[in-house]
């Protein structure tokens, strides 16, 4: 899922590329798609791009009088843009929405429908269906503290949770919790100042740094590989890679769809974490520790 980093350079590419262009068209593939009725959605046609903002995980495209198209990419949404007369990716595109001067592309793969969009009137509309989380790049020790201990909860869990905090996914919560050396099933409840504040800056420092990296590779462009597998990333998506800091391999809890990844000498003296399908496998073969691996 694209998260914090990947939305502001959306955000920012989408700015040069239509803010200020009238949309000409809508054309959806599915309409199921669209999870709002009112206003209807050709409401937006004619208007031009006032502003894109992002909310938490979302895309807003701002079309003035309090028009505003949220656009949720879920897991594998991506957007893409298009020169007038351009090739245009028909299998994967599910929306179009074409301005004089290309065409903005909503794609998805995979055959789960999670990608969605919402066009809503007026900010306290929008306000609705904003999740709340704290926007962790402008948040005070106090502030983030408190979300932190608003629930108990593991760092992995707190960290995800858009009620908690806007824009953190699967893989930058694994590499904010490396670059803290903390525990991924840590519970909340157990950290102390001096924790949270070594929390807090290494969220700041890995999302800063991704963000600008990120920014980098599409200069003047559009994003066009935008992936949770990135190369330069410490743990996630490095299962039985060594960490770049010891060298240890790194370990992973498996779950539903996703995965944690982490260092267990780096985040955990040492110690591997349970991963709930491979111990009850294993049983009392499962190793506990680094030095059981070999």
């Amino acid at each position: 899922m694209p998260e914090l980093p990947d939305i502001v350079v959306y955000c920012e590419a989408l700015r040069r590329h239509v803010v200020g262009r009238t949309l000409e068209r809508v054309r959806l593939s599915n309409p199921f798609l669209l999870r709002s009725v009112t206003p209807p959605i050709d409401a937006i046609v004619g208007r031009p791009v006032v502003d894109v903002r992002r909310m938490g995980k979302r895309i807003i495209l701002d079309f003035g009088d309090g028009l505003f198209l949220v656009v949720h990419l879920m897991i594998a949404g991506r957007l893409r843009w298009r020169a007038v007369g351009g090739k245009v990716p028909a299998k994967l595109g599910i929306a179009y929405f074409d301005f004089p001067n290309g065409v903005l592309i909503l794609t998805e793969a995979g055959t789960k429908r999670r990608a969605s969009l919402t066009l809503v009137q007026g900010e306290a509309a929008l306000a609705a269906i904003d999740r709340g989380g704290l926007e962790p790049l402008e948040a005070t020790h106090a502030a983030f503290a408190e979300r932190l201990r608003r629930e108990n909860h593991t760092l992995k869990r707190s960290l995800t949770d858009p009620r908690l905090f806007s824009g953190i996914g699967n893989a930058f919560s694994d590499e904010v919790l490396h670059r803290a050396r903390l525990s991924p099933l840590l519970l909340t409840s157990r950290l102390d100042d001096e924790s949270i504040e070594r929390l807090r800056l290494a969220t700041v420092a890995v999302l800063t740094e991704w963000t600008q990296r990120t920014r980098d590779e599409v200069g003047a462009g559009f994003p066009e590989t935008v992936t949770a597998f990135r190369e330069g990333m410490a743990v996630h998506g490095r299962f039985g890679q060594p960490c770049p800091d010891c060298g240890a391999p790194v370990q992973r809890i498996r779950y539903a769809d996703n995965e944690t990844n982490y260092c267990a000498r780096c985040q955990n003296e040492g110690r591997i974490l349970a991963d709930r399908a491979l111990s009850r496998l294993l049983k009392d073969d499962f190793p506990r520790s680094l030095n059981d691996e070999g």
